[in-house]
């Protein structure tokens, strides 16, 4: 299993604490979560943190832009030097495009749907896709409880992938936990997103190392 732990759950006090420790983890991703206060009821961070970040971490940065016009800001999610970028099916109104805008900056190409957007959606783009992440909650903030559905929808699109002979990732954002966790790895789930679960633990570094494991 993948685990990318999100930052949006770290203390910001001592950022670079907390992105040392998940750099001696076995965690394999970090997870940043960009919000505009426009498509999501909240707002997080922007570039002059997430730089502050990547100069910090030491490995790969999974970029997930809550935003409406996501596609403007390709090239300096690139310039993070990040592997993945994460956009919204809803705030994209030329979704291929996007997407191929995304790959042609070095990119790993990733599709995030709400809870309430079926994967079917995906069906005319799946193959073009290196990842589609489920959102397990609705999008804006951290700390909320999981929505069971994302169990059911993880299979469905394991499914999809699999009729269209791809090779796209599962990644699952949301209150993912030690027992939601093995729900969805069962489902089909490459990779979980886990925020409060791992920086809320009395243990961050064992809690990852359990869920790598699941």
């Amino acid at each position: 299993m993948i685990v990318s732990p999100s930052l949006l759950s770290a203390d910001f006090g001592h950022l670079a604490d907390d992105i040392a420790m998940l750099n001696r983890s076995e965690a394999d991703w970090y997870h940043l979560d960009v919000m505009d206060g426009v498509f999501v009821p909240n707002i997080s961070f922007g570039f002059p943190v997430m730089e502050a970040m990547a100069k910090l971490a030491t490995k790969p940065l999974d970029v997930h832009l809550m935003i409406v016009q996501p596609e403007k800001f390709v090239t300096q999610v690139a310039d993070l030097g990040a592997k993945i970028m994460n956009v919204h099916y809803e705030a994209c109104t030329h979704l291929h495009r996007t997407v191929q805008q995304i790959k042609a900056a070095g990119m790993m190409a990733g599709v995030t749907l709400n809870p309430h957007t079926p994967v079917s959606l995906l069906e005319d783009i799946i193959g073009d896709l290196d990842l589609v992440m489920l959102m397990s909650v609705n999008p804006g903030f951290g700390g909320q409880k999981f929505i069971e559905h994302a169990v059911e929808k993880t299979r469905r699109l394991k499914q999809l992938i699999q009729a269209n002979g791809a090779s796209t990732l599962i990644e699952i954002d949301g209150g993912v936990n030690r027992t939601t966790g093995k729900l969805l790895a069962d489902a089909g789930a490459d990779v979980l997103v886990a925020g409060s679960a791992v920086f809320k633990a009395q243990d961050p570094e064992e809690e990852i190392r359990v869920l790598k494991h699941l």
